[in-house]
């Protein structure tokens, strides 16, 4: 069935979007990303109908990454398909980004910052995902073995050759950040973003001053696992549920669940009851009023999870 998306999904532009550092670059508060639930093990279907209902609301940033899914690359291939079906015709309203920088494939060019593994990671992430270029690549993690400048040149020439408009940065430390944000500026591609982890539990680029850099230096900040891969929200506090990635022992380990912890998420959902909100979006409403944050990164399981997170960007009543 040919898709129609929303006529509406702009009505709400000035809550939707925020400018991304100092760029061009408007990118919704929430963003959906890839990480979980669009792999090969994952019902293509379930994971065409989380993506319309992001696009039929005004979410036009999708986040991957070249081992994405499992297996590796079955999540760039899911956005492949979903191109081809669904969201060619309104590629240019789209903001779609992946990164390399993990584990890819073996040898010693399937991982890390090197210009060979950077440049081969991006053009096999656009032949899965049947693009002739994204909007944002990234340094997933930095490569303290690998020349600075290598991984970086890599960046400028990704962005010269036009395989990517703009480039990123990803849980790299601060003062590698720091020369990363000088290097490419003096190469006149601009940093635009640095992704990183920051929930109420997680503060890392808080307390290390990333954000605090980002935010001074015009660089945007997306935070991912804004929810503690589901610790933010009620899924934990009565045990660990069967499905849950905690169960799985793999994202989450059942050993983090201490005495001291549940009380926390106790009272913070005490907390955001209090106020009308959910756990998780409390939380999700902690990490966007942040200064600095541009976008947080959502991933969803069905619709209705997708549409529950989306009311963080809601005005409180």
């Amino acid at each position: 069935m040919t898709y129609f998306p929303s006529p509406h999904r702009y009505d709400h532009s000035e809550q939707l979007y925020a400018r991304c550092g100092r760029s061009g670059v408007l990118l919704p508060r929430v963003s959906l990303g890839f990480w979980h639930n669009f792999g090969s093990v994952d019902p293509y279907e379930r994971s065409r109908a989380i993506t319309r209902y992001a696009f039929d609301n005004g979410i036009t940033h999708f986040d991957l990454a070249n081992n994405y899914g499992p297996v590796y690359g079955s999540a760039e291939e899911t956005l492949g398909r979903l191109m081809d079906e669904d969201f060619r015709p309104f590629r240019d309203e789209l903001f779609i980004s992946t990164k390399a920088g993990y584990d890819m494939w073996e040898g010693p060019y399937g991982n890390w910052g090197s210009r060979k593994y950077l440049i081969a990671s991006l053009d096999q992430s656009l032949r899965r995902m049947h693009l002739d270029y994204v909007d944002l690549f990234y340094s997933h993690r930095y490569d303290p073995q690998t020349p600075i400048e290598e991984t970086l040149q890599a960046l400028v020439d990704i962005v010269r050759s036009g395989r990517a408009l703009y480039v990123g940065i990803s849980n790299w430390p601060l003062e590698p950040l720091r020369q990363a944000k000088d290097y490419l500026d003096r190469h006149d591609v601009p940093l635009l973003i640095y992704q990183g982890k920051l929930n109420m539990l997680d503060q890392q680029p808080l307390q290390q001053g990333i954000l605090d850099f980002c935010h001074r230096a015009g660089v945007g900040f997306i935070a991912f696992s804004p929810l503690a891969q589901g610790l933010l929200t009620d899924r934990y506090l009565n045990g660990i549920p069967a499905d849950s990635r905690m169960a799985q022992e793999k994202f989450l380990k059942s050993s983090m669940l201490t005495d001291e912890l549940l009380e926390r998420l106790r009272r913070l959902q005490a907390d955001a009851l209090a106020a009308g909100h959910t756990a998780a979006e409390e939380a999700l409403r902690w990490v966007l009023a942040q200064q600095g944050v541009t976008s947080v990164l959502v991933g969803a399981s069905s619709v209705a999870q997708l549409a529950a997170n989306l009311r963080c960007i809601e005005p409180s009543v």
